[in-house]
C-alpha cells in the first residue's frame, strides 16, 4: 500500500527539490528565489522549462532524463501527486529538477523577466466551462509573459479536442507563430514524429489510459512575444463528450466559447 496524504506532504517537507507555496503562503511571503534559479538552485545557466500543472511529475522527470543540459521545473498544487516525480528525481540523483508546489493562478510571482525559455502543458483540464481557467487562455499567456523569453515556447499536449481547438483559434486569431501542430501524435507519422522528437518516448501513466481508451493525442508548439494585445477567439467550440478518464461530462451542452 503506497503513502498516504500526509506521510507524502512530510516527505516533501525535507525534500530539497520542492518548494512549496500555496497562494496563501505566497501572498504573504515573497519568493526569494525568484530571478536567481540559475545560481541558487540549479548552479548553471542551462534554460529552465516548466510544466504546468505537472501531477505526478512523470512528464517532468522524463524529460529531464531525456534533456540532462536543460533544467526542468513542474508547478502543481497538488502535493501528494507530485511526491511521485520529487521522489523519483531523488532517488536517481537527478539536478536538473525541481518541483515547485503552487497554484499556477500567480507563477508570475516566482520567476523573473526572460527566466524561462519554454513551457510544457500536458493533458491540462480544458476549462470549457470557465474560458480564463485554461491554460492557454490570454490571461494566462500575459502572465507567462512577465518571465518566458520573448518569442519562447508553449508545447500543448492534450486528449482534449475542445483545449485543442479552442487554442488552435487563439494562436491564429492572434497569428501567434505556430512551430508543429499535429492532431494525432501517434498516428500515421508516428515514425517520421520519433525521429525529430525525442518526447514522444514518454508517456505518463494517464496518457497510456487514453491512448488504451482509443482517443488521438494531439501536439502542438507555438511561439509567444512579449508584445501585441492578445484577443480571445469568438468561435463556439463542441465540447468534448467526457470529463474524465470513464466519466461522462455533466453537460447538456453541446458548444462553448
Amino acid at each position: 500500500m503506497g503513502k498516504g496524504k500526509l506521510a507524502k506532504f512530510a516527505d516533501m517537507e525535507t525534500y530539497e527539490n520542492v518548494f512549496q507555496y500555496p497562494y496563501s503562503v505566497v501572498e504573504h511571503v515573497p519568493f526569494d528565489m525568484q530571478g536567481h534559479w540559475h545560481e541558487q538552485y540549479f548552479h548553471n545557466d542551462n534554460p529552465i522549462v516548466l510544466e504546468l500543472g505537472c501531477g505526478k511529475g512523470e512528464y517532468t522527470v522524463g524529460l529531464a532524463k531525456l534533456y540532462p543540459d536543460v533544467n526542468f521545473i513542474g508547478v502543481d498544487i497538488k502535493g501528494a501527486r507530485m511526491w511521485t516525480g520529487a521522489t523519483q528525481a531523488l532517488n536517481e540523483g537527478l539536478k536538473n529538477v525541481a518541483f515547485l508546489r503552487t497554484n499556477i493562478e500567480v507563477i508570475d510571482r516566482f520567476f523573473s523577466q526572460d527566466e524561462v525559455s519554454e513551457i510544457w502543458l500536458t493533458f491540462s483540464d480544458p476549462q470549457m466551462k470557465n474560458p480564463r481557467k485554461r491554460l492557454t487562455s490570454t490571461w494566462f499567456l500575459n502572465r507567462y509573459r512577465h518571465f518566458l523569453t520573448d518569442g519562447g515556447f508553449i508545447h500543448l499536449k492534450t486528449d482534449s479536442n475542445f483545449l485543442f481547438t479552442y487554442t488552435t483559434y487563439l494562436v491564429e486569431k492572434n497569428q501567434l507563430p505556430l512551430v508543429f501542430r499535429t492532431e494525432d501524435l501517434y498516428g500515421d507519422h508516428s515514425s517520421f514524429l520519433t525521429s525529430h522528437f525525442s518526447f514522444l518516448g514518454i508517456q505518463t501513466y494517464y496518457e497510456s489510459m487514453w491512448i488504451a481508451r482509443g482517443l488521438n493525442i494531439k501536439y502542438m508548439k507555438f511561439c509567444l512575444p512579449r508584445d501585441g494585445e492578445l484577443v480571445e477567439p469568438d468561435v463556439e467550440i463542441e465540447l468534448d463528450d467526457y470529463r474524465s478518464y470513464h466519466r461522462d461530462k455533466r453537460s447538456s451542452k453541446n458548444k462553448a466559447r
